[in-house]
């Protein structure tokens, strides 16, 4: 029987993930079993670059951080060596890392097991297309270039609305 102290440690810590993964925008579940120390490394500071929180936790406290809530479907996904991302700001950077990092793994040991977006629990497949997704730098260049499309056409066509006003009077 584990004494009140590492009880009461392991209660708050189960808090602190319930509570990170809550404010979380996206989060991806990876197995990270066979990765060398300087490609752990390497990874970890893309992570911490990209603004994304990447721990490794025991099973059963990441079980008990989702029990009861709208992630406990990720519950499969905490089976062996397992490491977690958490991205409260890009909903896709977490993925589009993990991603791309398991995609060059040659050892094919580092897989992504599953994740959540936005309240849905995804599998590997769900999460592979949201690392696909562009960053908001990208959607937000993708629209400006839609509206001024758009507005490039409007302009033409009140152009040529006044140019065939103005001939009758001519």
């Amino acid at each position: 029987m584990p004494s009140a102290k590492i009880l009461e440690s392991k209660k708050a810590l189960v808090k602190a993930l319930n509570e990170e993964i809550a404010s979380s925008l996206a989060g991806v579940v990876v197995a990270y079993n066979g990765i060398s120390v300087a490609d752990d490394t390497k990874l970890r500071k893309e992570l911490r670059e990209a603004g994304v929180h990447y721990m490794v936790v025991k099973n059963t406290m990441l079980r008990l951080a989702v029990k009861g809530t709208q992630y406990e479907g990720l519950t499969e996904y905490f089976k062996g060596d397992t490491a977690v991302a958490l991205s409260p700001e890009d909903p896709a950077a977490a993925a589009r890392i993990l991603c791309k990092f398991a995609d060059a793994d040659k050892s094919k040991r580092f897989v992504v097991k599953g994740g959540f977006c936005d309240g849905q629990v995804m599998d590997a497949a769900g999460v592979k297309a949201l690392s696909t997704m562009p960053n908001r730098e990208g959607l937000l260049s993708m629209l400006a270039g839609s509206l001024n499309g758009i507005i490039g056409g409007l302009a033409v066509a009140l152009q040529a609305v006044a140019d065939k006003q103005e001939e009758p009077a001519a």
